[in-house]
Formats: structure tokens, sequence, C-alpha cells
């Protein structure tokens, strides 16, 4: 079975935002770099571009393992190439989605019950597939004759047998046999006056049950569970799909987010290098105590320390978000920087949803109600099937059979015997197909055990999967209502905080204008220029992450009501035909 395509809309790039210091310009920008590659030399192979290995190169071993993936039947990764883009993995958010659906491990692993799932309708099928037995074999019998009537002084006889047999079990639990017979049988006895003769014979019989086992619910049952089992199996394929897109999704932003982290900590590190090399030059003509310099120095110190956490922070996000996309099953795609282009400050209207409305939404669509309502149906066929099984045995059987007999007949009363008639196997088949010499006849089975334990614990087992499965219905229900409701608090939440945190960054970037210029006229202390510029870092790291909570928030709106798939226009095609 093939996983389906997920065809997604092609959205136009947006570039990332870039913002803007007022009080900080290209020479700071480009003072912090210098002042970063002399402080952490080791940092310098992370931001390098990467480009594709060549042939020569150590990554001859990531196409053995591509290879390997392939003797072993699994697929190779795909669709990678086409977002490369100067050496860099390129990709918007759908993009992303389209790759992960294409190359994601457990996407495969979970489409392994829907087989299983298929192959359980055609076993349960089974029981209804006719079947057709044959058999002949061949007796060569010679013992010698101890009297007369034997006919011969020694007997010979050879005999042969051939037999068709056709059965079938029908829907309605009748079961049905037919069999067709020949015989062949041949002597030196001079008392046989047919040699050889030829038999043949036709039984037709069928039993049906009257009460265990009787009607179509009963014999269909298995099948309607395993049809049932199938659904259930593709609705928890299709929440599986749910969690790994919303998995996607908070992957992708918490690398962009990781990604702006280190860009507020890389500019906060500029500035406070700057205030420094200022307090410095200070220092050097007289101006400053020695003493004061040291706020400067220990706010760089601290900066430092912040970028290098966020670079690593920035790497990991970066590695969890490659094994959600199965960028990390070639070592060659692996290797590229990612370049990741949607950016997280959301344009037009914001969403807005009440709690009532997305509590019925997501019951009507969450994939886990629909498999568990599965459950409940398959509960009520076990607990029918159970009650059936009480029932005592008791069966109709009927049957009919004709035969016919033919050959080389002799008149043995006259010697040399002469021979008056002959005839082949298809007269001894009209002959007993004209059912001449009817045998026929019909009767009552009946099995009554006086204690049937096992269909007694077959019925308590029913009757305790359906309670379990009922609360668990209940139990999801308020799960749901729980998500839901967390959801939707966290979109509302979001917006606030963006919205506070947008006033904030504000507030910030006037306090670091004023105290700079309060210092620049001697009137402020180099400590409340440190501090404001501390405050603006935060300030706009705090604007970011609110603009990523918000974009996370309405992931899990989406999630919770079940709205995910049609968010990014994911199609999953009906895999029960």
């Amino acid at each position: 079975m093939r996983f389906a395509r997920a065809w997604l809309p092609c959205v136009p790039r947006r570039e990332p935002r870039t913002r803007r210091c007022p009080t900080l310009g290209k020479a700071a920008h480009a003072l912090g770099a210098c002042l970063l590659l002399s402080i952490a030399p080791g940092l310098r192979a992370q931001e390098a571009p990467v480009r594709l290995p060549t042939p020569k190169e150590p990554a001859a071993s990531g196409q053995a393992s591509l290879a390997a993936q392939a003797r072993s039947g699994l697929p190779a990764p795909e669709g990678f190439r086409q977002y490369v883009v100067q050496g860099k993995l390129t990709l918007t958010l759908e993009a992303a989605i389209r790759l992960a659906l294409a190359n994601n491990t457990d996407v495969r692993i979970d489409l392994g019950p829907i087989d299983t799932a298929r192959n359980g309708i055609e076993s349960a099928s089974a029981r209804f597939d006719p079947s057709v037995t044959s058999s002949f074999d061949a007796t060569r019998s010679i013992s010698p004759s101890y009297t007369q009537l034997a006919g011969a002084p020694t007997v010979s006889s050879l005999n042969q047998n051939a037999n068709v047999g056709f059965s079938e079990t029908l829907e309605s639990g009748t079961s049905v046999q037919a069999s067709v017979s020949a015989n062949k049988a041949s002597s030196n006895s001079v008392f046989n006056f047919i040699n050889p003769s030829i038999s043949g014979g036709v039984n037709l019989s069928f039993t049906q049950p009257l009460l265990a086992g009787r009607g179509f619910f009963v014999n269909r049952a298995p099948i309607a569970i395993a049809q049932r089992n199938l659904n259930q199996a593709r609705d928890n394929f299709e929440a599986e799909i749910n969690g790994i897109i919303q998995g996607v999704v908070t992957g992708y932003w918490s690398v962009v987010g990781a990604r702006e982290n280190l860009a507020v900590q890389k500019k906060s590190l500029a500035e406070a290098q700057q205030s420094y090399d200022r307090d410095k030059r200070s220092l050097e003509l007289g101006a400053l105590s020695p003493l004061d310099i040291y706020s400067s120095q220990s706010q760089v110190a601290s900066d430092r320390v912040a970028v290098i956490q966020a670079q690593y922070a920035l790497m990991e996000a970066e590695d969890g978000f490659r094994n959600a996309i199965g960028a990390d099953l070639d070592p060659a795609i692996r290797a590229l920087d990612l370049d990741l282009t949607d950016n997280p400050e959301p344009t037009g209207t914001l969403m807005a949803i009440d709690f009532p409305t997305a509590l019925e939404k997501a019951l009507a669509n969450r994939p886990e109600v629909a498999a568990l309502r599965e459950q409940l149906l398959n509960d009520e066929t076990s607990l029918r099937l159970a009650h059936n099984g009480l029932l005592p045995n008791l069966s109709l059987t009927g049957t009919v059979s004709g035969s016919g007999v033919t050959g080389d007949e002799f008149n043995t009363a006259v010697t040399p015997p002469v021979l008056v008639a002959s005839g082949g196997f298809g007269d001894a088949l009209h002959q007993a197909f004209g059912f001449g010499s009817p045998t026929y006849g019909g009767g009552f089975r009946l099995t009554l055990p006086l204690r049937n334990r096992a269909a007694h614990a077959a019925l308590g087992n029913a009757l305790v999967s359906q309670r379990t499965d009922l609360y668990s219905e209940r139990s999801l229900r308020q799960t749901i209502t729980l998500g839901v409701a967390n959801a939707v608090h966290n979109l509302e939440g979001s917006k606030l905080s963006m919205e506070a945190a947008k006033i904030a960054y504000n507030l910030a970037q006037k306090n670091l204008e004023a105290q700079q210029r309060k210092y620049e006229l001697g009137a402020g202390e180099i400590q409340f220029v440190l501090q404001a510029q501390t405050q603006v870092a935060q300030a706009e790291q705090s604007e970011v992450n609110s603009e990523i909570g918000y974009q996370n928030a309405v992931t899990s709106v989406e999630y919770a009501t079940g709205d995910l798939l049609a968010r990014y226009q994911v199609q999953i095609e009906a895999l029960a035909r």
C-alpha cells in the first residue's frame, strides 16, 4: 500500500522580517560579529554556509546509506533537492509539511495498521470461500482362490476410484456440499457378468443452523467488525497525521524563534560591546573612573554567554525539525543550513473563536471521536454475537443421491461368454443424475450443552468491553473539552500578549534612546544605559516569542477542533475501496 500524497497550494514566499534599532548602525553589527569570532571561534563553523558534498568528500558514506535503504526495500527521501537554494534548504511552512508527509518515518509506520485491518477483512470473509476437493486411487489385488465360487484359480481384480467434491458456506449459515464419484472394477472371475463394471454416483446435501449461527447477521458479523476496524484504523491514521503536522508546525516556529532569539542576542552583544568601547576610550582619556568600566565589561561577558546558549539552542531546534521532515535521512541534506522563510508576524485579521463553537467543531471533526464510535458499534455487534452463542446448536440436514452402473455386460450362460451390451462412464453418470435409483433423507441434529461456560464468558467479556469503551468515550470527550478550552484560552492570551509585547518594545526603545541621550550629555550613568539595552533585548525577544506563541496557539486551536488538515489543504485518499 502506498501513502496518499498530500497536495498543498503553492504560496509566494514572504521575506523574513528584520528589526532595526535606531541606536545601532552597520559598524556595531560588524563589531559584534568580529567580537563573537574572537571569543568563540568554534561557532564560526556553525554559521558558515554548507555546500552539497562532492563525491570526493566524506558524504560518500551518505550515498552508501541511501543505497543500503534501497537494498532494504525502504523508499529513499524525496523532494528535498528542489528546495536547495544557494547551498541552503529553503522552506516555507507548507513545503515543510509536504516533505514531512512524504518522508516522515512515523507516517510510514502508521500505515501498517491500515494494511493489517484490510487483511482482516479478507480473513473474516474466508469462511465463505468455496472449496473443491478431488481424489483418485487405484488398487490391484491378486489372491489364490480356495473355492470354485471364486470364478478363477487365482483371482485378479483392479479397482479405480475417482471423486470430485464441492462445498461452500452461505452467508445465511447454510452449508452445502455436492460430490460426483466414479468407480471402475475389473476381474478375471467368470461369474462377473459386467466386466469391467463402471459405476457413477452424485450426492447433494445441506446443513442449516436453526438457532445458534442462524441468519445473515450472525454470519456476516465478523466481516462487519473487520470493516469497522479498517475505518477505525483510518481514523487513527488521520489523528496521527494531525499530530505529525502539529509537530512540524511547532518545530518550524521553534527554529524561527531560536533564529530570531540568536539575532537579538547578537545585537545585544554588539550594543554592549559598543558601550564598552566607548567607556574604554573615556577611561583612556581620564573621563571615566576605573571602577566604572566593570559595568559595561560585565554586560559584554553576560551577552557572550547568551549568544553561545542561543546558538546551540538554534542547533538543537534545527536538528529536531530535520527529524520531523525526514531531512536527517540523507546526510547531504542533513548537512545543509536551514532557511525558513515564513514570517511569524501575523497578517490580516487575527483568529477569533468562542469556546462553544470550537467544542462543537471538535466533537464533529476529531478523528479520535469517529474511531471510538466505530469501536462502540463493534461492541454492540460482539454483544449480539455473544447472546447468539448461548443458544443450543440445532440444525436441519438433508441429502439426496443417485447412482448408476454400466460396463461390458456378458451372457455367462453360454461358453464362452458372449458380449451383449457395452456402456461407459457417461452412461453411468446419466443414470446417476437421472436419479432412477435415488437415496434421500433428512433430519435434525441438536447439541445442548449442560453448561456453556465459554459462551457465558464471551458474553461477560463483551459487556466489560462495551462498558470500558463507554467510559473511554466519556474520558475522550473530557480530554477534548479540556484541550479545546486550553487552546481557546491560549489563543486569547497570545493575542493580548502580542499586543502588550509591541507596546513594551516601543517603550523600551524610547527609554534606551533617552538613557543614551542623558549619558551623552553627562546627566546619566552607564549602568542605566546598559539596563536599557538589556530591556530592549528582552522586549524584542518577548515580542518575537509572542508572535510565535500566537502562531502555535492558532495551530493548537485548529488541532483541537479537527481543522488542521483543512487549514493546510491536506487530503488523505480513501484507503478502503
